[in-house]
């Protein structure tokens, strides 16, 4: 200690620059730039645009694909129906036909047998009006036709009629009310039947003996003979 001082040596405290611990080095870090950053960051969103442009275009495409095959399917579906429609419209015409030409040729057959078969029981004018229906069988019914190749009910009964000197008027309303009315239990053979009520009749024909009539029935039939129970008659008159 000199002059009232006290001397303190702290170790290290005057060590010379040279004997100082070296200084730590500062460390250097490498950033991307704000640039790089960016560039990055635009070339993902590039990619991720693309990827989902390639995906809408592909379910465009698929899109369209099934339209097409929608659109195929309906027109084969149309063209599949319409071929069938017209098959169907063949067989119908093709079974229509051969209806028709069976219809026919049993008219004729039926009009054959009958031209050969005696007159029923009828004589007299009953006779001679039977024959001329039976000489008109299979012939066609035509509305408003008086003959000779084609009738309609009141026409031909009106004809018949006419062989053996009686006027019948046009109509059959006007010639189920002629004659005297009979029974249909007491029908005799020459008898004029009807079909409604007397003086509104839509329809007539002849009883011809042994439970048959003849007449003019509609465009499908013609002129035909048929059982009563084919079409039971209303009434009857006498105009023998």
């Amino acid at each position: 200690m000199t002059g009232g001082f006290l001397t303190l040596a702290v170790a290290g405290a005057a060590l010379p620059a040279s004997a100082a611990e070296p200084a730590a080095p500062e460390a250097t870090l490498e950033m991307p730039t704000v640039s790089e950053s960016l560039a990055s960051t635009a070339a993902q969103t590039a990619d991720a645009t693309e990827q989902a442009a390639s995906g809408y275009e592909l379910q465009a495409q698929q899109d369209q694909a099934a339209a097409q095959a929608k659109t195929a399917a309906k027109k084969a579906k149309a063209v599949a129906d319409k071929k069938e429609r017209e098959a169907e419209a063949r067989r119908a015409a093709a079974k229509k036909a051969a209806e028709a030409r069976a219809e026919k040729a049993s008219r004729s057959a039926e009009r054959a047998t009958l031209s050969t078969t005696s007159v029923s029981n009828a004589t007299g004018n009953a006779a001679s009006v039977i024959s001329f229906l039976k000489a008109q069988l299979g012939k066609a019914y035509v509305l408003g036709s008086s003959g000779p190749s084609s009738y309609d009910c009141s026409s031909l009964t009106q004809a018949a009629f006419k062989q053996v000197g009686i006027d019948l008027p046009r109509v059959s309303q006007d010639q189920s009310t002629v004659g005297t009315q009979v029974s249909l239990d007491n029908l005799q053979a020459g008898d004029l039947l009807y079909w409604g009520s007397s003086g509104s009749a839509y329809h007539v024909g002849v009883y011809i003996g042994d439970g048959k009539f003849i007449g003019a029935q509609n465009p499908s039939t013609g002129i035909v003979e048929r059982p009563l129970d084919y079409d039971q008659p209303t009434g009857a008159v006498r105009v023998l």
